[in-house]
């Protein structure tokens, strides 16, 4: 029961939002995940080009990331990005993201039981990078989207846009992007529905004198507002602890997630994520952990190198 729950509770979410594919905007890593999805100006990590193709190009050498995510009950995720540089054409990445929200018992009106069903999302993800100037980058993503539950599905087709501007003398790094721009291709219904778009600014920056690296971003500034600053009001900020050459800790703060998962006077912990990451013979290890509040936890694993 709980796990309908579970499965239904993401279904009203993607109804009231008046989008599908809500899945697209899960944190695909556990280190983007510890800083609350804060990577639009992210210029070392392959999931980068989740949120911001334009980083795709700062990337060094050929990385590779998995990723997992143990979501409430049975409702598990897992993410695969990579790119390589191409000598005269630019960076190329590649990306596959999948949801699966379990198996169901299938019931007719009179609650007879007609058997099992199961139900998940997919994206696959191509994206290119390449340089304007020295210090001026741009890219973009092509994805295609496919969803199903029971016998029936829907898909879509999608495009990702990004800039980012590096200071390398001051380490700042600033990032703009829009996820998301396109449309089905067929529905579940009669009427094809929105994708969830997002337009994003942020910004990321390398203290001087703390082996912090600071990530803020202001997200869905292309959602509808009465007033022109509550475009800025989604925000999520975090940082990242490097201490010596092996060990990170991260954490973060989602101030939405905190306000929708607030259940009478308290929200308890939801909003908060803490991450830790171990560089172990040229692999990183990571670890999140995102508060859903009372509703529970999301616990991500991931491994990342350079090949």
């Amino acid at each position: 029961m709980k796990k309908i729950f579970v499965f239904v509770i993401m279904s009203v979410s993607i109804i009231s939002a008046q989008s599908a594919y809500e899945f697209l905007r899960l944190e695909t890593s556990p280190r983007a995940a510890a800083v609350a999805g804060s990577f639009v100006a992210n210029n070392d990590d392959p999931n980068v080009m989740f949120y911001n193709p334009a980083g795709i190009n700062l990337l060094q050498g050929t990385p590779v990331s998995f990723s997992f995510l143990k979501h409430l009950e049975d409702v598990n995720s897992a993410s695969l990005a990579g790119s390589k540089d191409f000598e005269g054409i630019g960076k190329l990445a590649a990306a596959i993201q999948y949801i699966s929200y379990g198996t169901f018992t299938k019931a007719d009106a009179q609650g007879n039981n007609l058997g099992e069903f199961s139900a998940g999302d997919m994206a696959i993800t191509l994206g290119y990078g390449n340089q304007l100037d020295e210090n001026f980058y741009y890219g973009a993503n092509v994805k295609f989207i496919y969803s199903k539950i029971s016998d029936v599905s829907s898909s879509a087709a999608a495009i990702d846009l990004g800039l980012h501007y590096a200071i390398p003398s001051s380490k700042w790094n600033f990032g703009f992007s829009v996820l998301n721009l396109g449309g089905q291709l067929s529905s579940y219904f009669d009427t094809k529905e929105e994708l969830p778009l997002d337009v994003r600014v942020g910004f990321s920056k390398q203290l001087e004198n703390l082996p912090l690296k600071f990530f803020w971003s202001f997200n869905k500034i292309n959602e509808d507002q009465e007033k022109f600053l509550n475009h800025f009001a989604q925000i999520t900020f975090g940082g990242e602890f490097r201490l010596g050459q092996s060990l990170r800790l991260r954490f973060g703060y989602d101030n939405e997630k905190r306000k929708e998962l607030k259940t009478g006077s308290s929200a308890g912990l939801a909003g908060f994520n803490l991450g830790v990451g171990f560089i172990v013979k040229g692999y990183n290890v990571d670890y999140a952990f995102s508060s859903l509040g009372f509703i529970g936890a999301m616990h991500r694993f991931g491994v990342s190198t350079n090949l």
